[in-house]
C-alpha cells in the first residue's frame, strides 16, 4: 500500500465517474495512454482488477468502487486540511444529492433553516434514486435523499418523511368535484407519465393493472414541474407526489389506494460531522415542513 500514488488515485476516481478513458483523460488534461498507465500501476499496487470490460462497456469492480471512495475521502480530507490552514473553512461546500422534485417541493424548509444558521456553502446535486445512492457511496455527496424499494446495506438510511400520491387534474374536470379518487375513477384516462422503465411509471402501471383499470399514456414527460404544466394545458391527468405545489387552474385529489412513499436520508456508515451533520439535523427537524409550505 506504500506504493499507492495520490495522483493515480485521483486519476482513477475521475475515470470511475463514467468508465470512459477518453473523457477522463480530457478532464485530467493528460493523454489517454498516460491514464491507462496510471490505472494499471494502481491496480498492480492494490493487487486486484479495478475494472472489467464487457464488450464495449467498462464496469467498475467492487474493489474499484472501494478505491474510488478512498480517493474521494482523501481529496475531501486534503481540501479540509488546506482550508483549515487558510482559516477559511466556509469555502468547503456540503453536498446534498436528491431528485429535482425533492429540491423543488420537499427539502426547502430544511435547507432554508440550515442556511439561516450557518455561513457554510451548500452544493445541491440533482440525482434521482440510485444516482443519489451512488453519489453518497462514492463520496461525491455528504448526504442523499431518495425513495427506494431496497435500502443499501453499506449506507446509513434513516426515515425522513412519508409522502402520499395524488391525482393532478384541471379544476374544471368532473373528477375535481370529488374529495378523493379511486383507481377505477380513471378508467380509460389519458395519463401524463414518465418514460417506460422509470420507477414511478412502473409502480403506477402495476397498481392499475392489479385493479384491472385500463388506461393509456397521453404524454410521456420527466419531472413533476413539466407534468403539472401539461396537466394545466389540458393534455391529460397525472399522478404525482402530494408534496407538489399545483399550478393555477390545477387541483390535487388524494388516491388512498396508492401507497405513500417513504423518503430516506442517506449517509456513509462512518457518519457525518460539522456542517454536514448540521444539514442532516436541519432536514430531519423540518422533514414535514413541506406540508405547511403547500
Amino acid at each position: 500500500m506504500r506504493d499507492l500514488s495520490i495522483d493515480a488515485l485521483a486519476a482513477f476516481a475521475e475515470f470511475a465517474e463514467d468508465g470512459n478513458f477518453s473523457r477522463a483523460a480530457v478532464r485530467l488534461h493528460i493523454s489517454e495512454p498516460a491514464l491507462h498507465t496510471k490505472i494499471a500501476k494502481l491496480a498492480a499496487s492494490v493487487g486486484t482488477p479495478l475494472y472489467v470490460r464487457r464488450g464495449r462497456t467498462i464496469e467498475i469492480t467492487e474493489a474499484g468502487r472501494r478505491v474510488q471512495r478512498l480517493a474521494r475521502d482523501m481529496a475531501a480530507s486534503m481540501a479540509a486540511f488546506r482550508d483549515d490552514m487558510r482559516d477559511d473553512a466556509t469555502t468547503r461546500p456540503v453536498v446534498l444529492a436528491a431528485g429535482e422534485g425533492a429540491f423543488l417541493y420537499l427539502l426547502g424548509p430544511g435547507i432554508r433553516a440550515h442556511l439561516a444558521n450557518r455561513r457554510h456553502a451548500l452544493q445541491l446535486m440533482t440525482a434521482d434514486g440510485a444516482a443519489a445512492v451512488e453519489a453518497v457511496r462514492a463520496g461525491r455527496a455528504h448526504l442523499g435523499i431518495a425513495c427506494l424499494d431496497a435500502m443499501p446495506r453499506d449506507l446509513d438510511a434513516e426515515p425522513l418523511t412519508r409522502v402520499g400520491q395524488v391525482l393532478a387534474l384541471p379544476r374544471k374536470h368532473p373528477l375535481a368535484m370529488r374529495r378523493s379518487i379511486r383507481l377505477k375513477d380513471i378508467t380509460d384516462a389519458g395519463l401524463i407519465v414518465p418514460p417506460a422503465g422509470r420507477p414511478h411509471r412502473m409502480m403506477l402501471s402495476q397498481m392499475l393493472q392489479s385493479a384491472q383499470v385500463p388506461w393509456h399514456a397521453a404524454v410521456e414527460a420527466s419531472g413533476w414541474e413539466l407534468m403539472l404544466h401539461l396537466v394545466k394545458l389540458g393534455m391529460g391527468l397525472a399522478v404525482v407526489n402530494a408534496c407538489c405545489r399545483m399550478p393555477a387552474g390545477v387541483v390535487a385529489r388524494p388516491i388512498p389506494e396508492l401507497p405513500a412513499l417513504q423518503y430516506m436520508i442517506l449517509s456513509r456508515k462512518e457518519g457525518v460531522v460539522g456542517a454536514a451533520a448540521s444539514l442532516k439535523a436541519s432536514l430531519r427537524s423540518h422533514s414535514d415542513g413541506w406540508k405547511a409550505a403547500r
